[in-house]
């Protein structure tokens, strides 16, 4: 499984690290991925997701079957 939030794609950003002489060599930045059991009440089952933090924020607020049409994923597949 690669390292990508299933609902919000968010995934790794290149950039450098900046040493005190200012030496900028590579550097991977990567989301804050979560897996996380969440409740599924029209399928009456849990869901296993790999998300970001601040999608399961957004999670809390609109709801599960709210933002997998948002993000255009279907449940049934997880």
């Amino acid at each position: 499984m690669s390292r990508k939030c299933q609902l919000t794609g968010k995934k790794a950003n290149n950039g450098f690290a900046v040493s005190h002489s200012h030496r900028r060599t590579k550097k991977l930045q990567q989301a804050n991925l979560q897996t996380k059991r969440v409740w599924w009440p029209q399928g009456n089952r849990w869901v296993r997701l790999r998300l970001s933090t601040t999608a399961i924020k957004t999670l809390n607020s609109k709801g599960i079957q709210a933002y997998a049409k948002s993000a255009g994923i279907d449940l049934n597949q997880f």
